[in-house]
């Protein structure tokens, strides 16, 4: 088995993966804020995250795997100002946070059973962690990390001497002071780790702390909930290229400057979809969800064969043709492999599933595995395409022996007898008969394959 090749983020090159503990891998994926449906450039980087746990499994690697659910804490600006989002969608829909929440975290769930997403081992919720990230917090408060000014208590980033370990270059949105959009902020950078209630209001989601009635900052609750389920220092954090210059900076930030430890050792980052030249996102208004595509007639998986087609760290553009033809190619697939349910058992394809493993390896190549899977694609056995599925997730061992009615049967014969009277005119009118019913014929050495060209899975 080849060395598995992952992009380190933080050391912004290629790396040997070199768990901390043997085969244990322990692994934190950024999950949803919980106010509104999953679109499918959020579900980009859930597919990815996917990709990198099936990857990790398919080295042999027995993972931990951890994602989040906000459902507290993130305000309308990532910045610290603004209304709660959860408690803001629950005004506006006239419900409880908690049912906005729970509706909205169901319906995520929903999303990645459609994409065949694995699911973590946790969803931990950040409202079921409010000790721990108090806790967090007063080891930043012991060790002079936080200073409090009237709207909350914030992380002094400049007594982090190793802030912004994940940038490049600094971002753009710190080039300028425009951050600083609340006065008592002594740096632009600096972050809230508790927000206060309002004097005038009283809030749907608050807790009593020992610095009084208020919330969680965005950014606390990931570092306490990793830390909780995976130590103190882990192997993997991956999200959004979206979380670089801000909440992953944060977390590395406050983790550190309370253990005094590596929080993580690998940081992962997939990139944006986008649509008409731009990243899908709310503000853009070019927002489309997996029901929407549905709607189309398009299948969750096609968009699942559309991701794997670019790699994970390249932007993705979206565009009904693509998806048109990430549809026929997994109809091809099928199709295939109802052929095979009907055709002597091959042999196993060593070569592809060393090359395919091989481009797998360099950083979860899935366009470069792909290619490898087309190339060997006429020679593979059934029992090759269920392995390669384990990285693919295209449910194709759900794919099975075809069994077509008796109708279609009859009418198979009947168009045998027509053949073998070379009257070719009524056996091709019998054949598109039976394409009309949505059954295909492939006519092999053996005799004809009757398999089904009705819709996928």
């Amino acid at each position: 088995m080849q060395e598995l090749i992952l992009y380190n983020t933080l050391t912004h090159k290629k790396e040997k993966f070199r768990p901390r503990k043997g085969k244990k891998v322990g692994y934190y994926a950024c999950g949803p804020t919980v106010y509104q449906y999953a679109h499918i450039g959020n579900l980009r980087t859930y597919i990815f995250e996917d990709l990198l746990k099936r990857t990790l499994e398919f080295f042999g690697y027995n993972v931990t795997h951890i994602m989040n659910i906000t459902d507290v804490g993130h305000l309308t600006s990532d910045e610290d100002t603004g209304e709660d989002k959860v408690e803001k969608e629950a005004e506006r829909q006239k419900k409880s946070a908690q049912e906005i929440a729970r509706f909205y975290e169901d319906e995520f769930k929903k999303d990645l059973k459609k994409l065949n997403i694995l699911f973590p081992d946790t969803f931990p919720r950040a409202t079921e962690h409010i000790q721990e990230q108090i806790d967090l917090i007063q080891k930043l408060e012991e060790k002079g990390f936080t200073y409090k000014i009237p709207d909350g208590i914030y992380f002094a980033t400049k007594k982090f001497k190793a802030y912004g370990a994940l940038w490049k270059t600094r971002p753009q949105k710190f080039q300028k002071s425009g951050r600083i959009q609340t006065k008592e902020k002594r740096n632009e950078q600096d972050f809230a780790l508790w927000k206060f209630s309002p004097k005038d209001s009283k809030r749907q989601m608050e807790w009593s702390s020992p610095w009084g009635m208020g919330f969680p900052g965005w950014h606390i609750e990931c570092s306490a909930m990793s830390m909780k389920y995976l130590g103190e220092t882990f192997d993997i954090h991956a999200g959004g290229i979206d979380h670089i210059p801000v909440h992953h900076t944060n977390e590395i930030a406050q983790s550190e400057a309370a253990t005094g430890k590596q929080f993580a050792h690998y940081w992962m980052h997939g990139n944006f979809l986008q649509a008409d030249g731009k990243r899908m996102g709310k503000s853009e208004g070019n927002l489309l969800t997996i029901e929407e595509l549905q709607k189309k007639g398009f299948s969750p998986l096609d968009y699942r064969y559309f991701v794997l087609g670019t790699h994970y760290r390249s932007p993705l553009l979206f565009s009904f043709e693509a998806l048109e033809a990430a549809r026929s190619a997994r109809a091809r697939i099928n199709q295939h492999i109802q052929k095979l349910h009907q055709l002597p058992k091959k042999n196993d394809n060593r070569g592809f599933r060393n090359a395919f493993g091989h481009t797998l390896a360099d950083d979860i190549d899935t366009p470069g595995a792909l290619a490898v899977f087309w190339k060997h694609f006429e020679t593979l056995s059934l029992a090759d395409f269920i392995w390669a599925d384990t990285i693919l997730g295209l449910r194709l061992k759900s794919i099975k022996k075809p069994n077509p009615p008796r109708e279609i049967k009859k009418l198979l014969r009947e168009r045998e007898e027509y053949r073998k009277k070379t009257d070719w005119q009524k056996a091709d009118a019998i054949r598109k008969e039976i394409e009309q019913k949505k059954w295909l014929i492939d006519d092999t050495p053996r005799g004809p394959i009757l398999f089904s060209g009705a819709g996928l899975p």
